[in-house]
């Protein structure tokens, strides 16, 4: 596990860094709010609206993020706030405070957990791996999917060909987004409607078919020999290739 440490406090940045070294654990120290958003991704400091997607797979380097809310910069929420605008990794708030607003305010800005000082260092390391555990496999949470030269991000809503963003409409790139995330298991029409569109989806049930032309032709994917798509007959579609999710070496799907 890689953790980014964001606290001003030196001292307990050394010793949180020596205790969950000793447990296995990668941990880098940030001492500012400014410096913290930097480790994370570039545009999470930028000046304005941030755009979701945006800088994400510099994200992706840390499993956790360990987060004091009294820094001298931005205080932890307004840092929360920016990660979360470019990334859903765990965050885990420290505080000095005992006060519930500040827990629930955590909470609601999207901490995963919260912790007060004085803790204890075997008490935090419990809690990084029970959020750890709640987020599933390795590799689950950080929203791309890889199948060869395609990648699937689905933060930034856009899937890539050779580095070359596929020109699908949001309908098209949910049905894709949906093959993958069931990579290996037959979707039948209605299916996969409900998946791309939701439960009150009134689409007719032949014209996926159209969407799955299109895509496949926006993905070079021959339907005559697919390797990423397969047309099950009478049954629906399956995506067939083997897949990745970034922090995953573990391959997907047949």
């Amino acid at each position: 596990m890689h953790v980014l440490v964001i606290d001003d406090d030196v001292r307990l940045s050394s010793l949180l860094t020596t205790y969950l070294t000793s447990q296995g654990l990668t941990v880098d120290t940030r001492p500012d709010g400014a410096r913290g958003l930097g480790a994370i991704s570039t545009q999470a400091i930028a000046r304005g609206p941030v755009t979701p997607g945006v800088g994400v797979q510099d994200a992706l380097r840390y499993d956790a993020v360990i987060l004091d809310v009294m820094l001298p910069d931005f205080d932890g929420f307004e840092v929360l706030k920016r990660i979360r605008a470019v990334s859903d990794v765990p965050v885990l708030m420290l505080t000095a405070k005992g006060e519930p607003n500040d827990r629930i305010r955590g909470l609601e800005g999207g901490a995963d957990d919260y912790l007060g000082k004085p803790f204890e260092p075997r008490e935090l390391l419990a809690r990084l791996r029970a959020i750890a555990r709640r987020r599933g496999p390795e590799g689950t949470r950080d929203g791309l999917i890889v199948a060869g030269n395609l990648i699937i991000d689905r933060f930034a809503r856009e899937a890539r060909l050779d580095d070359v963003i596929v020109p699908l409409t949001s309908y098209q790139f949910a049905i894709l987004l949906a093959l993958a995330e069931h990579a290996g298991r037959v979707l039948d029409r209605e299916h996969l409607m409900r998946l791309a569109r939701g439960d009150d989806s009134e689409a007719f049930d032949r014209s996926i078919d159209v969407h799955v032309s299109r895509i496949r032709a926006l993905i070079g994917d021959d339907p005559r020999e697919p390797t990423l798509i397969r047309t099950v007959r009478g049954a629906g579609y399956v995506f067939i290739a083997r897949i990745a999710r970034t922090g995953d070496e573990r391959p997907r799907g047949l």
